[in-house]
Protein backbone atom coordinates (compact mmCIF):
# COMPACT_ATOMS: atom_id res chain seq x y z
CA UNK A 1 0.00 0.00 0.00
CA UNK A 2 1.33 3.43 -1.00
CA UNK A 3 0.93 6.12 1.64
CA UNK A 4 1.68 9.84 1.61
CA UNK A 5 5.02 11.40 2.57
CA UNK A 6 3.30 12.94 5.59
CA UNK A 7 2.17 9.53 6.89
CA UNK A 8 5.59 7.98 6.19
CA UNK A 9 7.22 10.75 8.22
CA UNK A 10 4.76 10.13 11.07
CA UNK A 11 5.52 6.40 10.89
CA UNK A 12 9.26 7.09 11.05
CA UNK A 13 8.82 8.61 14.52
CA UNK A 14 7.29 5.48 16.05
CA UNK A 15 9.49 3.12 18.04
CA UNK A 16 8.88 -0.59 17.51
CA UNK A 17 5.95 -1.47 19.76
CA UNK A 18 3.37 -4.10 20.64
CA UNK A 19 0.37 -1.89 19.96
CA UNK A 20 -0.68 1.61 18.93
CA UNK A 21 -3.86 3.64 18.38
CA UNK A 22 -4.53 5.93 15.43
CA UNK A 23 -7.12 8.57 16.39
CA UNK A 24 -8.91 10.03 13.38
CA UNK A 25 -7.70 7.11 11.29
CA UNK A 26 -9.81 7.85 8.19
CA UNK A 27 -8.89 4.95 5.83
CA UNK A 28 -6.57 3.18 8.34
CA UNK A 29 -3.60 3.70 6.01
CA UNK A 30 -1.19 4.38 8.87
CA UNK A 31 -2.00 1.30 11.04
CA UNK A 32 -1.89 -0.95 7.95
CA UNK A 33 1.51 0.48 6.97
CA UNK A 34 2.93 0.14 10.51
CA UNK A 35 1.92 -3.51 10.82
CA UNK A 36 3.10 -4.46 7.33
CA UNK A 37 6.47 -2.84 8.08
CA UNK A 38 6.75 -4.70 11.38
CA UNK A 39 6.80 -1.49 13.42
CA UNK A 40 3.90 -2.62 15.60
CA UNK A 41 2.15 -5.94 16.21
CA UNK A 42 -1.42 -4.70 16.55
CA UNK A 43 -3.36 -1.45 16.29
CA UNK A 44 -6.61 0.34 17.00
CA UNK A 45 -8.03 2.40 14.13
CA UNK A 46 -10.45 4.91 15.63
CA UNK A 47 -12.60 7.63 14.07
CA UNK A 48 -15.55 9.76 15.15
CA UNK A 49 -17.44 9.17 11.88
CA UNK A 50 -18.99 5.90 10.69
CA UNK A 51 -18.02 6.43 7.02
CA UNK A 52 -14.25 6.49 7.64
CA UNK A 53 -14.52 3.52 10.04
CA UNK A 54 -16.36 1.52 7.37
CA UNK A 55 -13.70 2.46 4.78
CA UNK A 56 -10.97 1.55 7.26
CA UNK A 57 -12.54 -1.84 7.86
CA UNK A 58 -12.72 -2.53 4.09
CA UNK A 59 -9.03 -1.64 3.64
CA UNK A 60 -8.00 -3.73 6.64
CA UNK A 61 -9.90 -6.75 5.31
CA UNK A 62 -8.31 -6.32 1.87
CA UNK A 63 -4.88 -6.47 3.47
CA UNK A 64 -5.82 -9.53 5.55
CA UNK A 65 -5.20 -7.67 8.82
CA UNK A 66 -8.61 -7.91 10.50
CA UNK A 67 -7.10 -9.88 13.39
CA UNK A 68 -4.35 -7.29 13.87
CA UNK A 69 -6.31 -4.01 13.60
CA UNK A 70 -9.42 -3.27 15.68
CA UNK A 71 -11.74 -0.59 14.22
CA UNK A 72 -13.56 1.58 16.75
CA UNK A 73 -16.18 4.29 16.32
CA UNK A 74 -16.07 7.14 18.81
CA UNK A 75 -14.84 10.58 19.77
CA UNK A 76 -11.18 11.32 20.39
CA UNK A 77 -9.54 9.20 23.08
CA UNK A 78 -12.86 7.93 24.43
CA UNK A 79 -12.37 4.72 22.43
CA UNK A 80 -9.09 3.94 24.27
CA UNK A 81 -8.65 2.74 27.84
CA UNK A 82 -5.65 3.80 29.98
CA UNK A 83 -2.62 1.51 29.46
CA UNK A 84 -4.32 -0.20 26.50
CA UNK A 85 -1.70 0.94 23.97
CA UNK A 86 1.95 1.97 24.10
CA UNK A 87 1.67 4.74 21.53
CA UNK A 88 -1.10 7.03 20.27
CA UNK A 89 -1.10 9.00 17.02
CA UNK A 90 -3.42 11.98 16.58
CA UNK A 91 -2.87 13.43 13.11
CA UNK A 92 -4.63 15.57 10.54
CA UNK A 93 -6.61 17.79 12.93
CA UNK A 94 -6.26 21.38 14.09
CA UNK A 95 -4.00 22.15 17.04
CA UNK A 96 -6.94 23.41 19.11
CA UNK A 97 -8.87 20.17 18.57
CA UNK A 98 -5.86 17.96 19.38
CA UNK A 99 -5.37 19.96 22.58
CA UNK A 100 -9.03 19.47 23.54
CA UNK A 101 -8.86 15.72 22.80
CA UNK A 102 -5.84 15.35 25.10
CA UNK A 103 -7.38 17.52 27.81
CA UNK A 104 -10.59 15.46 27.84
CA UNK A 105 -8.76 12.17 28.49
CA UNK A 106 -5.49 13.10 30.16
CA UNK A 107 -5.36 9.72 31.90
CA UNK A 108 -5.04 7.98 28.51
CA UNK A 109 -2.31 10.39 27.43
CA UNK A 110 -0.34 9.96 30.65
CA UNK A 111 -0.61 6.16 30.56
CA UNK A 112 0.86 5.86 27.05
CA UNK A 113 4.62 5.78 26.59
CA UNK A 114 4.37 8.65 24.11
CA UNK A 115 2.08 10.31 21.60
CA UNK A 116 2.74 11.56 18.10
CA UNK A 117 0.76 14.67 17.22
CA UNK A 118 0.45 16.22 13.77
CA UNK A 119 -1.63 19.40 13.69
CA UNK A 120 -2.74 20.81 10.34
CA UNK A 121 -3.42 24.27 11.78
CA UNK A 122 -2.36 26.21 14.86
CA UNK A 123 0.66 24.11 15.85
CA UNK A 124 1.73 27.01 18.09
CA UNK A 125 -1.45 26.61 20.19
CA UNK A 126 -0.74 22.91 20.66
CA UNK A 127 2.96 23.39 21.44
CA UNK A 128 2.18 26.07 24.04
CA UNK A 129 -0.32 23.72 25.70
CA UNK A 130 2.18 20.84 25.68
CA UNK A 131 4.88 22.85 27.44
CA UNK A 132 2.60 24.59 29.94
CA UNK A 133 0.84 21.35 30.95
CA UNK A 134 4.11 19.61 31.77
CA UNK A 135 4.53 17.34 28.78
CA UNK A 136 7.97 16.74 27.31
CA UNK A 137 8.64 17.08 23.58
CA UNK A 138 10.95 14.17 22.80
CA UNK A 139 11.47 15.01 19.14
CA UNK A 140 9.95 16.92 16.25
CA UNK A 141 9.91 16.44 12.50
CA UNK A 142 9.02 18.75 9.65
CA UNK A 143 7.40 17.20 6.60
CA UNK A 144 6.50 18.64 3.22
CA UNK A 145 3.83 16.85 1.23
CA UNK A 146 2.18 18.20 -1.93
CA UNK A 147 3.78 21.60 -1.22
CA UNK A 148 2.30 21.83 2.28
CA UNK A 149 4.31 21.86 5.51
CA UNK A 150 3.39 19.57 8.41
CA UNK A 151 4.87 19.65 11.91
CA UNK A 152 5.05 16.31 13.72
CA UNK A 153 5.53 16.36 17.50
CA UNK A 154 6.54 13.37 19.64
CA UNK A 155 5.42 13.92 23.25
CA UNK A 156 5.43 12.11 26.59
CA UNK A 157 4.16 13.01 30.04
CA UNK A 158 6.89 14.57 32.19
CA UNK A 159 5.12 16.78 34.77
CA UNK A 160 7.63 19.60 34.29
CA UNK A 161 5.73 22.66 33.03
CA UNK A 162 7.73 25.21 31.04
CA UNK A 163 7.07 28.68 29.72
CA UNK A 164 8.92 29.76 26.58
CA UNK A 165 9.13 32.88 24.44
CA UNK A 166 6.13 32.82 22.09
CA UNK A 167 8.40 32.45 19.05
CA UNK A 168 9.37 28.94 20.21
CA UNK A 169 5.73 27.91 20.19
CA UNK A 170 5.68 29.12 16.59
CA UNK A 171 9.00 27.54 15.57
CA UNK A 172 10.16 24.41 17.36
CA UNK A 173 13.32 24.53 19.47
CA UNK A 174 13.87 20.88 18.52
CA UNK A 175 13.88 21.70 14.81
CA UNK A 176 16.26 24.60 15.43
CA UNK A 177 18.68 22.51 17.50
CA UNK A 178 18.79 19.70 14.92
CA UNK A 179 19.18 22.24 12.07
CA UNK A 180 16.36 20.65 10.14
CA UNK A 181 16.98 20.93 6.38
CA UNK A 182 13.46 22.30 5.73
CA UNK A 183 13.52 24.87 8.52
CA UNK A 184 14.84 27.85 6.51
CA UNK A 185 12.17 27.30 3.88
CA UNK A 186 9.49 26.90 6.54
CA UNK A 187 10.41 30.10 8.40
CA UNK A 188 10.48 32.01 5.11
CA UNK A 189 7.01 30.61 4.36
CA UNK A 190 5.77 31.79 7.77
CA UNK A 191 7.22 35.28 7.25
CA UNK A 192 5.57 35.58 3.86
CA UNK A 193 2.24 34.42 5.30
CA UNK A 194 2.42 37.03 8.08
CA UNK A 195 3.28 39.81 5.63
CA UNK A 196 0.33 38.87 3.45
CA UNK A 197 -1.95 39.15 6.49
CA UNK A 198 -0.49 42.57 7.29
CA UNK A 199 -1.44 43.79 3.81
CA UNK A 200 -5.10 43.15 4.60
CA UNK A 201 -5.26 44.69 8.07
CA UNK A 202 -6.70 48.19 8.15
CA UNK A 203 -5.53 49.64 11.45
CA UNK A 204 -8.56 51.88 11.99
CA UNK A 205 -9.59 50.31 15.30
CA UNK A 206 -7.66 49.55 18.47
CA UNK A 207 -8.04 45.74 18.13
CA UNK A 208 -6.80 45.96 14.51
CA UNK A 209 -3.82 48.09 15.56
CA UNK A 210 -2.99 45.60 18.31
CA UNK A 211 -3.28 42.65 15.91
CA UNK A 212 -1.03 44.39 13.39
CA UNK A 213 1.57 45.13 16.07
CA UNK A 214 1.56 41.48 17.24
CA UNK A 215 2.14 40.22 13.71
CA UNK A 216 4.92 42.76 13.11
CA UNK A 217 6.68 41.56 16.30
CA UNK A 218 6.32 37.97 15.11
CA UNK A 219 7.79 38.82 11.69
CA UNK A 220 10.79 40.52 13.35
CA UNK A 221 11.43 37.49 15.57
CA UNK A 222 11.09 35.09 12.64
CA UNK A 223 13.53 37.14 10.59
CA UNK A 224 15.99 37.13 13.50
CA UNK A 225 15.70 33.34 13.75
CA UNK A 226 16.30 32.99 10.02
CA UNK A 227 19.52 35.03 10.27
CA UNK A 228 20.80 32.81 13.10
CA UNK A 229 20.35 29.52 11.22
Amino acid sequence: MNISTRLKDIASMLDKCKNMADIGTDHAYLPIYLIKKGICNSAIASDINKGPVDKARININKEGLSEKIDCRLGQGLRTIEPYEVECVVIAGMGGNLIRDIIEERKNVFKSSQYMILQPVQNPEVLRKYIYEQGYDIIDEELSIDEEKFYEIIKVRYDNKPKKLDNIYYEISEKLISKKHPLLNKYIAFKINKCKNILNYIEDKTEPAKKRKQEIEVKVNKLEELLLCL
